[in-house]
């Protein structure tokens, strides 16, 4: 694989099932470097498997689909002429689309009124002389109160907060009528939004409680789908609670949540759960997943007989059931696999998958297994990972995974960090270990301790000691890929990003020797300036560092006196996650004392870059990565 090849990567969106079950629609939306931007249009195939796919829609950049319950309709995301998504409908028997919404920065995903007459959604509010009809750069200043006041990939928000919306009743003459805004105040209010089944109440969350500014609680909100509606409380207060949805009789509200801690904020290496409540809010929340493992990601759909939900585990996501009065989930959907999302009805359930070989396929799932609907991969074919175990020297084993280039070698060798700490490698297509292996590098990667996927204990191992334990788990791992005589002990270089940047820096400064080059990117190199100038910074350094006093010694900048091998530094200048200075600090320091070192700024882009950033930017971030191993390597 080649950087330019990210062209053939696609994204199979979240499907939605007709109400019969007979039919799926999906968007798939590939990286264009013509257009430098992601296009995609939704397409249908039948759930038999009787048909290949075809496409639905005409536009571009069209997503997030949901069926009418009767059947009748589609609604959809497509931008409007100012690139603002706004919410679309056409008849589910095929004819034009026309638009619902007009909002000034666009609309979120749609959900359809149970008795299909009407759409609830969320919607950014601008106050006045802001975002819209304003030249860049001559809006009044913002006069800022709140801690939490802006967030990576979407900039500043509580001059535009997010409210729940309904749309006027569904006209296929186009003529809409105005929306009813439901909720009101300074404070966001997030999707998905959930409707009641006798679609007279709302449930979304938000964080409306006194303290919202310095805890991480999240609560369920459940209001009358009408104007000015009061909401009311549905969970208890002590939880970060989303993705609400009713069970079939309207009585309980199924959700996930993380627990936080007595002071709230605790959020480090916590398993999501699925959850209960009654709707009225008349008890606590009830866990109905075990506390140890396994961590649900995503969204949840209640069936007849249970709740599905994804979980991660060991490098996969699985599709799992979990029964009503809770208890172990029953698998669905298992293996090396990770499934993106999945929609259920009429006894039907189709999921996107991603795998080794695929990016994402539609999949039919049923008790035999799962049936490909799709098959979307092509331009690519990818290297195969060998799946290895090794051990710390605690006798602790390190699970990861070991690409290797084609030839007898020996090749150079990459350790690649992921990010997080609470996140995984896994089992699917990752064009940063393909582009890297076919360009004839050895990569290993790994979950180390504090990776998500392992369990609860796994992930709370690292606090306080961040650097130091990952250190450990990582060159363990390393230590045991380095058995493959096809790779060269003598050639080794470390590279990661965000989390994984942070983790490069401190192994340049700590165990350097080890290796010839760094590319350390998107880091957190100094703890105490990251805690005022990251948009998560009041909240993430605590629960995850330990106290002020300790935050220098675990600090990577630390240790940047130390560092005597070549380090690319690569950062992106709108990141809001780990803001800019993060990078700046480091390189200033290594450029001051002779060391050899580079910095590689991309403009516009945000944490996201490798994953989101411009296809261009996402090329040129590879081929500047493959120059610098080309030249140390």
């Amino acid at each position: 694989m080649k950087p330019t090849d990210i062209v053939h990567l696609h994204t199979v969106g979240a499907p939605a099932l007709s109400p019969d079950g007979a039919r799926a629609v999906f968007s798939v939306v590939r990286p264009d470097l013509e257009e430098d931007a992601y296009l995609g249009s939704l397409w249908s195939v039948p759930t038999d498997g009787s048909a290949a796919p075809a496409r639905l829609t005409r536009g571009d950049r069209d997503r997030s689909p949901a069926f009418s319950p009767d059947g009748r309709w589609i609604a959809f995301l497509r931008p409007d002429g100012d690139k603002r998504p706004q919410i679309h409908v056409l008849p589910a028997s095929g004819g034009e689309a026309w638009a619902v919404t007009a909002h000034p920065l666009g609309a979120g995903s749609p959900v359809w009124s149970p008795d299909s007459t009407r759409l609830a959604y969320t919607a950014r509010v601008p106050e006045e002389d802001r975002y819209v009809d304003v030249e860049p750069g001559k809006e009044p200043p913002r006069r800022i109160t709140r801690l939490k006041h802006r967030v990576d990939g979407l900039g500043y928000f509580t001059d535009r907060p997010s409210h729940v919306f309904v749309s006027a009743p569904v006209d296929p003459s186009g003529d809409a009528g105005e929306p009813v805004r439901v909720t009101d105040g300074p404070l966001d209010h997030e999707g998905p939004v959930a409707w009641r089944p006798d679609g007279g109440e709302l449930v979304f969350a938000a964080s409306l409680h006194a303290s919202h500014d310095t805890d991480l609680v999240c609560d369920l909100w459940a209001a009358a789908p009408e104007a000015g509606a009061k909401p009311r409380r549905v969970t208890d207060g002590t939880l970060s609670a989303g993705a609400p949805a009713y069970s079939a009789d309207g009585s309980t509200v199924y959700f996930l949540g993380d627990r936080l801690g007595e002071d709230l904020r605790d959020f480090v290496g916590r398993t999501t759960a699925v959850w209960s409540v009654p709707a009225d809010g008349s008890a606590a929340p009830a866990r109905l997943t075990p506390e140890e493992d396994p961590r649900f990601v995503g969204s949840l759909e209640v069936t007849p007989e249970g709740v599905l939900a994804t979980a991660e585990r060991r490098g996969a996501v699985d599709l799992l059931r979990v029964p009503f009065a809770g208890g172990e989930p029953a698998e669905v959907l298992a293996g090396k696999v990770q499934v993106q999302a999945f929609a259920s009805a009429a006894g039907v359930t189709v999921a996107a998958v991603a795998d080794g070989r695929s990016s994402g396929e539609l999949v039919a799932v049923s008790e035999r297994g799962a049936r490909p609907l799709t098959a979307l991969a092509a331009g690519v074919d990818p290297l195969p990972l060998q799946e290895l175990v090794a051990h710390a020297a605690d006798g602790y084993p390190v699970h990861g995974w070991l690409a290797v280039p084609e030839g007898e070698g020996p090749h150079p060798v990459l350790l690649m960090i992921h990010g997080g700490p609470f996140a995984p490698y896994g089992h699917q297509l990752f064009d940063e270990a393909q582009v890297y292996a076919s360009a004839g590098y050895a990569v290993a990667m790994c979950n180390p301790r504090g990776s998500s996927g392992y369990g609860q204990e796994h992930g709370r191992a690292i606090i306080g000691a961040v650097g130091e334990v990952s250190a450990t788990d990582l060159l363990a791992f390393l230590d045991g890929a380095l058995e493959d005589d096809r790779l060269d002990p003598s050639r080794v270089g470390v590279l990661g990003g965000s989390h994984g940047g942070f983790m490069t820096t401190w192994i340049a400064g700590n165990h350097g020797d080890r290796f010839r080059a760094a590319i350390s990117e998107r880091a957190v190199n100094a703890i105490d300036s990251f805690s005022g100038s990251s948009d998560i910074g009041s909240l993430f350094p605590r629960p995850l560092y330990g106290p002020p006093q300790t935050w220098a010694e675990q600090s990577p900048l630390t240790y940047a006196d130390r560092i005597d091998i070549p380090v690319l530094i690569i950062h992106s200048e709108e990141d809001w996650r780990c803001p800019v200075e993060q990078a700046q600090r480091l390189f200033a320091a290594l450029k001051g004392r002779g060391a050899e070192t580079e910095m590689l700024l991309f403009p516009g882009e945000g944490h996201e870059l490798s994953r989101s950033g411009l296809p261009s930017h996402r090329v040129a971030r590879f081929d500047a990565i493959l120059d610098w191993w080309s030249r140390h390597l």
